[in-house]
């Protein structure tokens, strides 16, 4: 039976096609209700489809588990695979005989556990994507979100955009029964106020370089402590980290990296922000839309596998450019404002930046919130709204 499904468009859909054909074993992770399991039921929609969040399913997948694939002749898609790894194994020998492209659709939400099981049991036979909340170009037929202040409370979960929910409780929720739930169980935290803490203190740092002693001493753990949760909320798609650009020759450059949300929403329900009004005012919204920005450009990589790195730009006399675009040997260096009108002042720091790197620098941009988009001595000046590619 065909599954049927009425959705925003994800820009993956041609991306999971064609890797589908290309490898016989597909993963699509992500963060916890980012649209995985909507994306592969509806571009593999003739494939079965196995939740192993089921308790009855996983129960038998783990005991009998060449008897449980022998099930799916013609493959099919495993939901939630981190909860029976030892499958990943039998699949091997699976593919191997059956030497098809696209027979075992997976997916799943712990990056950290997914990353080490598959390049054991699957490697060179498996095609990792990483989906991510709805970007702007997803949703941008959806006018009812128009707006800077908007696009940054409602951050990108599908269900919030496409079932519209209480947003404040939808967060509320999200948060407690996934984030601090989840995560809680993989570092076994056993007190959830003080992991709480952490949280909001870590969105309290958004689009700042990261001082793991402040935030040590802020949260009262050790630093190794800050380390290791950092790390598995990396893994776990709620922070992630953008590390400096350098080059040997210039020492004089920040080291450190500054850490960014994967949903602005989120980032904003911790830190108690629920109104537009609220958000306007707030001395955190300049970060937050530089991380809605440099966001963006990480879900149009994700989504194409377009082969980019992603940094920022610091001396240590405090020029800097808020994203790096690193794309073989060019550089495309972005400066992010919150501001609606433009200024020639935003130009001063790309300038610099021309200066240093004048073969790698492959055309700088501005991304502001004001409403047109223009070229000023050169330099892209770019509405994020307006722009299909920020």
């Amino acid at each position: 039976m065909k599954y049927i499904c009425s959705m925003i468009k994800r820009e993956m859909s041609s991306t999971l096609k064609k890797v589908a054909k290309e490898y016989p074993v597909v993963l699509v992770h992500g963060p916890r209700q980012s649209g995985k399991t909507t994306i592969c039921r509806a571009v593999f929609s003739d494939k079965p489809y196995v939740s192993m969040e089921n308790p009855d399913t996983r129960s038998r997948a783990l005991e009998d588990p060449r008897g449980f694939l022998a099930d799916f002749p013609n493959g099919v898609i495993l939901d939630e695979i981190q909860r029976t790894p030892n499958l990943l194994s039998y699949m091997q020998q699976i593919v191997d005989e059956k030497k098809q492209n696209g027979f075992f659709i997976l997916t799943g939400s712990d990056n950290f556990s997914l990353q080490q099981i598959t390049s054991q049991s699957l490697a060179g036979r498996i095609a990792l994507l990483t989906l991510l909340p709805f970007s702007m170009k997803e949703i941008k037929s959806e006018t009812w979100l128009a707006g800077t202040d908007k696009r940054i409370l409602y951050g990108g979960y599908p269900r919030l955009i496409t079932e519209t929910p209480d947003r404040t409780f939808f967060f509320k929720n999200y948060i407690g029964s996934y984030i601090e739930r989840d995560v809680r169980q993989i570092v076994n935290v056993k007190d959830s106020n003080l992991f709480h803490r952490f949280l909001t203190l870590c969105a309290g740092r958004i689009g700042s370089i990261l001082d793991y002693t402040s935030l040590s001493n802020d949260c009262g753990i050790s630093v190794k402590t800050v380390k290791e949760w950092l790390s598995i909320l990396e893994s776990s798609y709620i922070c992630f980290l953008l590390n400096p650009w350098y080059v040997n020759r210039n020492k004089r450059l920040i080291k450190s990296p500054k850490l960014y949300f994967y949903d602005t929403g989120v980032a904003c329900s911790l830190l108690g922000i629920y109104e537009e009004a609220q958000l306007n005012r707030d001395p955190l919204r300049g970060n937050l839309f530089e991380n809605l920005v440099i966001l963006e450009k990480i879900k149009q990589a994700f989504n194409t596998t377009k082969p980019s790195n992603f940094w920022y730009y610091r001396t240590s006399s405090g020029i800097e450019v808020d994203l790096v675009e690193e794309n073989g040997r060019t550089l495309t260096p972005t400066e992010i404002k919150s501001a609606a009108s433009f200024n020639s002042s935003f130009c001063k720091n790309l300038t610099v930046f021309k200066s240093e790197y004048p073969e790698e620098s492959a055309g700088e941009n501005i991304v502001y919130a004001g409403s047109e988009n223009f070229t000023y001595k050169g330099i892209r000046v770019c509405n994020f709204e307006l722009s299909d590619e920020v």
